[in-house]
């Protein structure tokens, strides 16, 4: 039987900043001066992870189905390494989808029904990324999506289930949060490359090659802090997130110097580290100039 250590492994854990990020500044960038609806920041938070950990899930369901995951250097995956059945990863997926819409539709019957229809284009996009007859993963959409619906959606969404309202700062705000999680994304996506080409999958770091791919990492992380000027106009506080800079450094410089397979597993994770550390800046910095 599977473990609890190896569903945890299944649901990547390295990933889950690209999901708890986007609810703690779209928070930070509500209007503070009506207050926080503390139940609505955590169901936020609920629908977010859920939904990271079911695209996680399907993904491993998907790819395992495939064999795209075979002889992959990164993390164990649960159905390629037979640890679990396909059934029952699919399984997993499906109860974190249900998860998510339980407190999706929590807040929908609280702020606004539109809420569901939101919802809705989430999840398709979760499974739709390796899943169905024509995944958009496999055809280079992968970081588009992911900077649409792990910034944009979730960073400005959390900000309007506080406010009931979409606002210049929470839009602002998503796209370093975007931008970080599209990092995540074209870091996995590189150190899988040699194996995605071979196994026909065209994400963008095989369509774009190597060294092009490199660049599109440096470029993404720089992009982040040239977002920065433009939110400290609408609150001086985005400024803070610049302190993050050293965090950038480490796996900029690994990127650049050719680091490939299992040695981009730890620029994965500083990437995450990256995110972490900037989203916790900026949110206090909106806080603190709210």
């Amino acid at each position: 039987m599977t473990g609890a250590r190896q569903w945890l492994a299944g649901a990547r854990p390295r990933t889950w900043p690209a999901a708890l990020v986007p609810v703690v500044v779209g928070t930070a960038a509500a209007d503070l001066d009506q207050g926080i609806v503390l139940w609505r920041a955590g169901a936020a938070l609920v629908v977010s992870l859920a939904l990271q950990w079911a695209v996680n899930y399907a993904n491993d369901y998907s790819d395992g189905i495939r064999g795209t995951d075979d002889g992959r250097v990164g993390p164990m995956r649960l159905v390629a390494s037979g640890a679990a059945s396909p059934t029952a990863v699919k399984g997993a997926a499906f109860v974190s989808f249900a998860v998510a819409a339980g407190a999706g539709v929590a807040l929908a019957a609280a702020v606004s029904w539109w809420l569901v229809v939101v919802g809705a284009a989430c999840m398709a996009a979760a499974w739709g990324y390796t899943g169905g007859s024509r995944p958009y993963g496999y055809r280079g959409w992968g970081e588009l999506f992911v900077f649409v619906f792990f910034g944009l959606v979730a960073t400005a969404g959390t900000s309007f289930v506080q406010d009931e309202r979409v606002t210049w700062l929470a839009v602002g705000a998503s796209v370093p949060v975007g931008l970080l999680a599209v990092a995540l994304l074209v870091t996995n996506n590189l150190r899988d490359l040699p194996g995605d080409q071979q196994a026909g999958k065209r994400t963008l770091a095989v369509r774009l090659g190597d060294r092009a791919t490199r660049v599109l990492y440096v470029g993404i992380v720089v992009a982040v802090y040239l977002c920065l000027p433009y939110l400290s106009l609408l609150r001086p506080g985005a400024l803070l997130a610049m302190l993050s800079l050293p965090f950038a450094v480490g796996p900029c410089r690994s990127v650049l110097r050719g680091a490939a397979g299992r040695d981009l597993i730890p620029v994965l994770g500083a990437t995450g580290r990256l995110q972490m550390v900037t989203g916790a800046l900026l949110a206090a910095g909106l806080v603190a100039t709210a």
